[in-house]
């Protein structure tokens, strides 16, 4: 079926509550009565709380839906061959993202080596954290209302510091789940420690020093800016999110006991998934859906992973170690690029 773009402005279906549930009507206010029509509504499955309802005339259209939940804020629902090739786009975007890695950790950690808590220090201790921790940036507006926080909103009570100085970040995330990230980077717990500990400023915990001697608190903005800064790239932070949960599949499928049956791989890639989204913080179908590369579990099931990779790294190799970070994601990135190349499982 070729897609044709569409305007949810333009002429539609509109939904009608009608008793206890809703009728459809199109533009000219003729209600909706033919079965293929109706079956396509149905497959939407448009939440009941939604207002505001639009719902495309045409079976083809990017957009097929439309309304306003209970927020007031504007849900879409899209034709399921426009959301697939927008998410292969996505994740070739956030290749690229990924081969840009290196040369930005090796610009973060040169601004590590700062002295004081300077705004590029700070900067760089902040999107390091990112790459670290899989942090959701957060923001101002969503702290004040709900009392949930992402990096860019943590507030210093939200640290502790052991006796060897790593650091540990509890807090409540999205939805009021706990978050809880501990972190051993010398270069970064050192600044988090101090940032904890200084006298100045408001309770975040992000602020740098200016040069006029105040403190400036940080907002996601400064850390978007300096990753794209870093990186040279539209960059933005849930990029870490995305290329993470991809590693993470990546590496957990490929230590996964190989699987003969399509049954055994399911039940594998279902483990899987439900581990990285334990630690993004995420519901399996969201992390599947929105994170995790479908490639990777494609090649999955093909029978190709980076199994070779992860044996000749070793049994200490570690994801997010500064000695083993680069090469996990080489790993992955070569597995995406040229799946051809890494070796197949034995049957």
């Amino acid at each position: 079926m070729r897609l044709t773009r569409v305007s949810c402005s333009g002429p539609g279906i509109r939904r009608v509550r009608s008793g206890k549930g809703f009728r459809y009507v199109d533009s000219a206010g003729t209600p909706v009565k033919d079965a293929e029509t109706l079956r396509r509504i149905r497959e939407l499955v448009i939440p009941p709380a939604w207002e505001d309802v639009w719902i495309c005339a045409v079976p083809n259209g990017h957009v097929q839906a439309t309304g306003v939940d209970a927020r007031g804020r504007r849900q879409y629902r899209y034709h399921d061959a426009w959301r697939l090739q927008r998410d292969l786009e996505k994740h070739d975007r956030i290749l690229d993202f990924a081969a840009r890695l290196p040369a930005a950790r090796e610009r973060m950690r040169a601004d590590l080596q700062g002295d004081g808590l300077t705004r590029t220090r700070v900067l760089a201790c902040a999107v390091r954290l990112l790459d670290l921790g899989f942090f959701r940036i957060g923001g101002e507006q969503y702290a004040a209302e709900n009392s949930s926080y992402g990096l860019a909103t943590l507030l210093k009570e939200h640290v502790s510091v052991n006796r060897a100085g790593e650091i540990t970040l509890e807090f409540p995330g999205k939805s009021g789940k706990l978050w809880q990230r501990s972190l051993a980077e010398p270069e970064v717990c050192e600044v988090v420690a101090a940032l904890r500990r200084r006298r100045g400023g408001g309770p975040e915990l992000l602020a740098y020093r200016a040069g006029s001697g105040d403190w400036v608190d940080v907002k996601s903005t400064d850390i978007n800016g300096y990753l794209r800064e870093v990186t040279g790239g539209e960059d933005t932070a849930k990029d870490f999110r995305t290329w993470s949960a991809t590693v993470l599949a990546a590496i957990g499928l490929a230590v996964s006991t190989h699987a003969e049956s399509a049954t055994a791989r399911k039940r594998a890639v279902t483990r899987v998934v439900k581990e990285v989204a334990d630690k993004l913080g995420n519901t399996p179908a969201v992390c599947r859906s929105s994170y995790i590369d479908p490639r990777v579990i494609d090649l999955y099931d093909d029978g190709v992973t980076i199994a070779r990779d992860l044996e000749v790294l070793g049994e200490d190799a570690r994801y997010g170690s500064p000695a083993f970070q680069g090469a996990i994601e080489d790993a992955v990135l070569r597995l995406l690029r040229a799946p051809a190349e890494p070796v197949r499982l034995a049957g």
